[in-house]
């Protein structure tokens, strides 16, 4: 495939950044260095397995765009062509920030993306409301299968997610009302699996929501664990006011999940928040965000709660959209935004923790986000981090 260079103009504020986090290190602190989607692209979501890096991002008009897919061989100096995710031109969004695609791995780099549907998006989902679509890449790795609608009994879908584990069980989830629901106390987080490595989907069921409720335009995220294990993030809306960060858990493939409640927030309003989840090197870490500050912590052992909970250094302005990173060595990356706004882009900052997530050397910044943008990171074979937006 032809590579192509990710040379970009560096504003003095990213310059900086970059001199600072990556030439003068303190208290050993890991690298960080700072990556431009390509094609100005928002919305980046990065995974790696076996040493490449799979990305995908969105392009366009932020109400009806597209998705784009890229490998690179080298974690992110240079990347192949992209390759369009939907076959529908402008049948994906960004606005909200938490709308854009999502991306999970399976055996061999099998690549899955979901999303929620624009409004060109065709077919509708009940009540005429947005598809929940899914695709996947083919085995020669040249283009993606048509997207398929996975929502059939829920309307009113957002917060789509996936995840893929190593026994070719592909699971999509978003939450949405059930036939008949009103408003937010009604919405269901709802769950359509594969067992054929994507190529066929159940019915959907609702798996969290009765007597919760989900926060009607947030995010969620969804991860893959050891042995069968499934961990997924979602903000409940419980009488409306209480909009609490649940963490659901399940030991048995999504027959069954266990929920606890891992943050409080009582406001009666939709924050258009986003999660994150990470398999590092020791363990299952977990980030979110409550009243404007970003937080992540290890999952217990038993999965159950979230432990050594984290809060990102110092204070800052309306700090979202969380991301995660670690190395070999258990070091972890937090990285999140700061100042961003409906329609208005911000900064990116980040912090570095030791494999006891204790913060090591200096908090990052970089300017720049664009609107309707996200962060992403990943590690590099030498133990420092790149942060992409």
């Amino acid at each position: 495939m032809r590579s192509s260079s990710l040379a970009f103009p560096l504003t003095a504020t990213v310059i900086a950044a970059l001199l600072f986090a990556v030439g003068k290190p303190m208290q050993n602190a890991p690298s960080v260095s700072v990556l431009r989607v390509p094609e100005g692209g928002v919305q980046p979501q990065a995974e790696v397995l076996d040493g490449v890096v799979h990305l995908i991002y969105f392009t366009g008009d932020a109400t009806a765009g597209d998705l784009s897919y890229m490998r690179s061989r080298d974690y992110g100096r240079t990347f192949s062509s992209p390759i369009r995710v939907n076959r529908q031109p402008g049948s994906a969004m960004a606005t909200g920030n938490i709308r854009g695609g999502q991306i999970a791995l399976g055996p061999n780099g099998q690549v899955y993306v979901a999303w929620i549907g624009s409004r060109t998006a065709q077919p509708r989902a009940a009540s005429d409301s947005a598809p929940v679509l899914y695709a996947r890449l083919n085995h020669a790795g040249t283009a993606f299968e048509p997207e398929r609608m996975v929502n059939h009994l829920s309307w009113g879908a957002d917060g789509a997610t996936l995840a893929a584990d190593g026994s070719n069980n592909v699971y999509v989830f978003w939450h949405a009302q059930p036939p008949g629901g009103k408003d937010e106390r009604n919405r269901r987080l709802w769950m359509a699996k594969s067992v054929d490595a994507g190529r066929t989907f159940a019915v959907e069921t609702p798996i969290f929501g009765d007597g919760n409720g989900v926060c009607g335009c947030c995010g969620s995220r969804a991860l893959a664990g050891p042995n069968g294990s499934l961990y997924v993030l979602v903000r409940s809306a419980t009488k409306i006011v209480h909009r609490d960060i649940w963490l659901l858990t399940s030991s048995d493939r999504g027959s069954s999940f266990q929920g606890s409640d891992i943050s409080e927030w009582e406001i009666g309003a939709c924050v258009m928040s986003s999660e994150a989840l990470l398999s590092s090197p020791r363990g299952i870490l977990a980030g979110w965000e409550s009243e404007k500050q970003v937080y992540f912590g290890r999952v217990s052992a038993g999965m159950n709660h979230v432990e050594t909970q984290v809060d990102a250094p110092g204070s800052g302005n309306n700090r979202k959209y969380p991301a995660l990173a670690s190395n070999a060595r258990g070091e972890t990356l937090f990285v999140w935004t700061e100042d961003m706004a409906w329609k208005k882009g911000g900064s990116a900052r980040w912090q570095a923790y030791d494999a006891n997530l204790r913060p090591v050397g200096p908090e990052g910044r970089a300017d720049g986000v664009p609107a309707w943008g996200l962060v992403s990171a990943f590690a590099r074979p030498d133990d420092s981090f790149a942060v992409m937006f």
